[in-house]
């Protein structure tokens, strides 16, 4: 019965993956928040259980990477045989983009992985960064600048770059990868359409390498158990993203950002006075 239990858990874990991991609201700041209400508990030993989670919590992430390769296959894909040279070149450079991107994000992520396990993953900084990042948002869409980079063709290596240092941000819990790039790539000039569909593609290497990196340093035993309940998260946030990956990108050619930065907002308020009053465990304490 207690194995299911975790599964189920594990359920709706994948379900706040899927909806949070692309819309720009924190995927990883939600996950830490929805443990303090559910906590996982896999292991027996308390150490070995939080090491586990700390695993749990990134490796989810490989279901929307999955769905993010799988949406775009072709778009993604140098060696499609119905591809002229002239695409297939382009498709190259496109990942060259993503890798350039996704240099500052990796090297960070690579140093202070541990001092964000250890430090930043409180609700407290959460709430801040949930705040702080929903005001940016409304700030950016009150300003009337007309976009200057339309598709991640006009994109050049440099502006990459440039959006990539952004998303190195994303690695303080509650600021949201997918927030931070389509804020930097906003404000290099992107549209919402390339900023959004740019920030997809940087997911995969800085996604597939945090759960690389996770599941090296994971300091507990990996059970059957364990197993079962990452792949059922995993499954379930690959089915939940692709769904909201086409209805994201329908939503962002007719609607603005504002809407995500007055949630950011309300919920980082109601995190800090859950907080105050002491109804979350971990509190202001860490």
């Amino acid at each position: 019965m207690g194995i299911l239990i975790e599964i189920l858990k594990s359920i709706v874990y994948g379900i706040v993956q899927g909806i949070t991991e692309w819309l720009p609201i924190s995927s990883t700041g939600h996950l830490i928040l929805l443990s303090e209400i559910i906590p996982l508990h896999v292991l027996e030993s308390a150490e070995e259980n939080l090491a586990f989670w700390e695993m749990y919590k990134v490796v989810i992430q490989f279901g929307s990477i999955i769905a993010v390769v799988l949406l775009y296959l072709h778009r993604l894909n140098p060696f499609a045989k119905d591809k002229t040279e002239r695409e297939k070149n382009s498709t190259w450079r496109l990942w060259i983009k993503i890798i350039v991107a996704s240099i500052p994000a990796g090297i960070i992520g690579f140093l202070l992985d541990d001092i964000v396990d250890a430090k930043l993953s409180t609700p407290f900084v959460v709430a801040i960064a949930l705040i702080v990042y929903g005001v940016l948002f409304i700030i950016l869409e009150r300003r009337q600048k007309e976009p200057t980079i339309t598709s991640i063709p006009k994109l050049n290596y440099f502006t990459a770059l440039k959006i990539g240092c952004f998303q190195a941000l994303a690695l303080i819990p509650g600021t949201s990868r997918s927030g931070s790039t389509i804020l930097g790539s906003t404000l290099v000039g992107c549209d919402r359409s390339t900023a959004t569909e740019f920030s997809f593609f940087m997911a995969i290497p800085v996604m597939l390498g945090a759960s690389v990196l996770k599941l090296i340093k994971m300091e507990a035993p990996i059970t059957l158990g364990g197993m079962i309940v990452l792949l059922v998260g995993m499954i379930v946030a690959f089915i939940v993203s692709v769904v909201v990956i086409r209805t994201f990108l329908k939503y962002i050619r007719k609607h603005d950002f504002t809407l995500f930065g007055y949630y950011r907002i309300v919920l980082g308020i109601l995190i800090l006075i859950l907080a105050f009053m002491n109804l979350l465990p971990s509190g202001l304490s860490a």
